[in-house]
């Protein structure tokens, strides 16, 4: 009996060849970032690797950021920057309706957004398929009726320890983040300090961090941001710390490029966090410069160190400077080896191009025999 082609809807998909990708960015920093902001930043890495990689590539985001990729700029600077904005949901808003309409001009194959839920409850009613990556945490309680409501929508979750909060949401797979293989790298210098990378807030540990250099007799460098919500434990606490304490350095915040002097010359990375740390970046900057890490087992700290090659996990104070003695002894070019097994950028959007494929196969129209009889 001969046979026929059959499917109601066909459409043109580029299956295991280029792709036209949207990736749509927060517009509160730059893409990349000028200085601080973890989001932006991933969100720039993996663009330029999915460019790289031979994907055309539309990044939506701020007018102040750089990219290979085509820019879409809604506003022209980083909202945190910009004065005159005093409500960024506006401008959000705006910006999700503007994917939405190039949507129906049918001008992506797949929309990558890193808006935490703003997105679903318009982008589930149009058919191009899409994703959310999920950056912060999850285990507030108003979060619980939110992926209830949403259970259906694909999210990738940064870390597995970021989903044990809502384990009804439609986890795709759990993407680790990863750095370009040469942004830092492991610079000659001698080991002299304990290092702080990244932002002052009660729930990073920077006292702690003071506490546990201090008990062990060595230098501290922080180099840190302090955000404008922080400021009171910052003067409160912090300063007078930093005051009173000879071994106690404030640098303030760097950016890439000084990073990997700054972590070849310490010992070790401190981080003694007391909150659900979805992915923390800092620990694959420090392992990129060859330097091990020190981090309190909390979040997702125990998938991304190697207990005893890259790091110590570790408990509280008393253990955290138990185990500074013993840093010198881990293998600076092994930990170095293992950021790029793992902790790569191109292995990044690998991961998130296999998920891409996965949701636009799963979600195409199914071609299907059809008897000539019939």
């Amino acid at each position: 009996m001969p046979y026929r082609l059959g499917v109601s809807n066909v459409h043109d998909r580029r299956g295991e060849g280029e792709m036209r990708i949207a990736q749509v960015a927060p517009l509160t920093e730059a893409v990349p970032p000028k200085l601080y902001g973890g989001t932006e930043r991933v969100v720039h890495w993996l663009t330029e690797e999915l460019v790289a990689l031979g994907h055309d590539v539309t990044l939506f985001a701020s007018g102040d950021s750089q990219t290979s990729a085509k820019l879409d700029a809604l506003w022209p600077r980083a909202l945190r920057l910009d004065g005159s904005v005093r409500d960024p949901n506006a401008l959000h808003m705006v910006l999700l309706e503007r994917v939405r309409q190039k949507c129906d001009d049918e001008e992506f194959d797949f929309l990558h957004f890193h808006l935490d839920y703003y997105p679903w409850s318009l982008f589930h009613r149009q058919p191009t398929p899409f994703l959310t990556t999920l950056h912060g945490r999850l285990d507030l309680p108003e979060h619980q009726p939110v992926f209830n409501i949403f259970s259906k929508m694909p999210v990738i979750s940064i870390s597995n320890a970021q989903r044990r909060p809502v384990p009804q949401a439609n986890w795709v797979t759990t993407i680790h983040h990863g750095l370009p293989e040469n942004l830092l790298t492991p610079k000659p210098a001698r080991q002299e300090y304990l290092a702080v990378l990244g932002r002052i807030a009660p729930e990073k540990g920077v006292d702690r961090a003071i506490k546990i250099a201090t008990h062990c007799g060595i230098p501290l460098k922080i180099a840190a941001k302090v955000d404008r919500a922080d400021q009171d434990y910052y003067d409160e606490l912090i300063r007078p710390m930093i005051a009173n304490n000879p071994l106690v350095e404030f640098i303030g915040e760097i950016s890439d490029h000084e990073k990997s002097e700054f972590l070849s010359g310490a010992l070790g990375l401190l981080l003694p966090i007391d909150w659900p740390e979805p992915f923390g970046l800092v620990m694959i900057e420090a392992m990129a410069c060859g330097t091990p890490v020190v981090a309190f087992n909390r979040g997702s700290v125990p998938e991304i160190i190697d207990e005893g090659l890259t790091g110590f996990v570790v408990e509280d104070i008393i253990s955290a400077a138990g185990v500074v003695k013993r840093l010198p002894q881990l293998d600076r070019a092994a930990i170095r080896k293992q950021f790029e097994k793992r902790f790569t950028a191109r292995r990044m959007a690998l991961d998130y191009l296999a998920a891409y494929r996965s949701l636009t196969e799963a979600q195409a129209p199914k071609i299907k025999l059809v008897s000539s009889a019939e």
